[in-house]
Order: C-alpha cells, then sequence, then structure tokens
C-alpha cells in the first residue's frame, strides 16, 4: 500500500484512481442494482403467477367435486394456458386426462399425460406415465406400454418401481408372457411394494402350476 505524505499527495492518487476506475465502478454499481431489481420482480411475478394459478385450481377442484365436466375441463385448460411454468398446469393436466378418458377420448388423454410427463417435476412425470401405461394396457397398446416403462430413468423413479414392476406384469399377463409376469410381480413384492391385487394376481399365475404338479403325481 502507498504512504502519502501530504494532504495533497492523497487527493491527487484519489483522482488518479477515480479517472481509472471510476466508470466501470460505476457501470458495476447499475449492473447489481438491475440484477437485483429484475430478481425482486421475477420473485414477485412467480409468486403472483402460482397464486392465481392456484386460485384457478381451487375452482377446478370444487368443479370435479360438483361433476361439472365441462366447466373443470375449460378450467384445466386455462391454467395450462395461462400458467404453464407452475405445478398446477401439471396438477391440471392429470385431472384434465381424467375427465377425457370419462369422455370416451382415451388418446387425448395420453397426449395430455404425455406433456405433463415430459415436465420438470419428477414426481408428477412418473404418476402420468404410469397413468399412460395403464390406458395403454387397457387399449392393447401392450409393447408400446412396455417400451414407455424401459425408457424410465431409474435414478429418477425409484418411489415408483413398485407400481412399474406390477405394471410390467400386467402387460406380460396380456400379452401371455406368463413367466416373465411372474418374475415382475415377485420383483415388486421383494422390494416391498404391495397393492390390493398382486399377492392375487402372483396366486393366479401360481394355481395352474400346482394343479399340473398334482395331476402329474402317480396315483393322482
Amino acid at each position: 500500500m502507498e504512504i502519502y505524505e501530504t494532504e495533497e499527495e492523497q487527493l491527487e492518487a484519489v483522482k488518479r484512481w477515480w479517472k481509472e476506475n471510476g466508470q466501470s465502478t460505476i457501470i458495476g454499481l447499475v449492473v447489481g442494482i438491475a440484477i437485483i431489481l429484475g430478481w425482486n420482480f421475477w420473485q414477485n411475478h412467480k409468486k403472483e403467477q402460482a397464486g392465481q394459478a392456484s386460485a384457478l385450481y381451487g375452482q377446478l377442484i370444487q368443479a370435479v367435486a360438483a361433476d361439472k365436466k365441462d366447466s373443470a375441463e375449460k378450467l384445466a385448460e386455462r391454467i395450462q394456458q395461462q400458467y404453464p411454468k407452475t405445478e398446477y398446469a401439471a396438477y391440471s393436466g392429470l385431472l384434465l386426462a381424467k375427465i377425457k378418458v370419462q369422455q370416451g377420448d382415451p388418446a387425448k388423454a395420453k397426449a395430455i399425460l404425455k406433456g405433463v410427463a415430459a415436465g420438470s417435476n419428477k414426481e408428477l412425470s412418473n404418476i402420468a406415465k404410469i397413468r399412460q401405461v395403464r390406458l395403454m394396457l387397457a387399449s392393447g397398446e401392450y409393447e408400446q406400454g412396455l417400451q414407455l416403462i424401459n425408457d424410465v430413468d431409474p435414478a429418477t423413479s425409484t418411489s415408483f418401481s413398485g407400481n412399474y414392476d406390477e405394471l410390467v406384469g400386467d402387460l406380460y399377463v396380456a400379452l401371455d408372457r406368463l413367466d416373465q409376469a411372474r418374475t415382475s410381480y415377485q420383483k415388486a413384492l421383494e422390494n416391498g411394494y404391495r397393492s390390493p391385487l398382486l399377492q392375487l394376481k402372483i396366486d393366479d399365475l401360481t394355481a395352474p402350476e400346482k394343479v399340473g404338479i398334482q395331476n402329474a403325481e402317480p396315483g393322482k
């Protein structure tokens, strides 16, 4: 650090520093202030958007509960169009897909679920994919369902692995690939997954084998 002996030298040093650095300092301050103001504006905008989407989603829930499908459909579409970057868009998409199924339009429902599945919320994405596969199972698109599950990233679907294993079993049953179905069901069971029908599905696949073994025993 320089040591200045007189006030005049100190003043000259300040002037020299300001001449060399003053403009960049002002620019830096202006940019910093702009960033802070922009960030605050963006945060407030996000909160405002979320609040508006939340209010509409509340109306959507009420419409669904009252079985007002037309109103529910319009509200869901409005949320998706006006607030696509909020999680309410994904939630409304799941409800809208359900409405489309009830209206007998599974193709539209699958398209909506595909959009939700492509979103950034991994939990909602997996729920959407599971519902997609169930629609594929109902419409006979068994191989497509298996492919969709095969493309799921295990790193983002750990808590849904049992759901996928059971669905894989269902698809294999539909394809009459019973050994593979049993393996998938057992995998789900061994990993701690429980569903109301899982054990029944395993028993249903095992029962014919038991009958065959008994019939093959001597004296039977």
